[in-house]
């Protein structure tokens, strides 16, 4: 079982999750979306599209832009659509 904690909460939880360049994504029904919040910053990577970034926020502690994910994805990539990866402060571990 593999798990993203902020501020000793569990963010994220799956054992199933998909490693792609040492991230940990997890599947979107895996993840606590009552600790993320929208945030307005994107990136871009060639082979997996557009990801969009979600601020991680737990009892008032903000881990800032900590959670991406890409909701519309490159065809090497399908199998990542929707699922979250982690980081900037956000301990994935297991």
């Amino acid at each position: 079982m593999v798990k993203a904690i902020w501020q000793g909460r569990v963010i994220a939880e799956s054992d199933n999750t998909i490693v792609v360049e040492g991230n940990h994504y997890f599947p979107p029904e895996a993840v606590n979306a009552e600790y993320l919040t929208a945030s307005k910053h994107t990136s871009y990577c060639p082979w997996k599209g557009t990801a969009r970034y979600q601020h991680v926020l737990v009892n008032g502690h903000e881990a800032t832009n900590a959670a991406w994910f890409y909701p519309e994805v490159k065809p090497k990539a399908e199998n990542l659509k929707d699922h979250f990866a982690f980081w900037k402060g956000v301990e994935v571990v297991g």
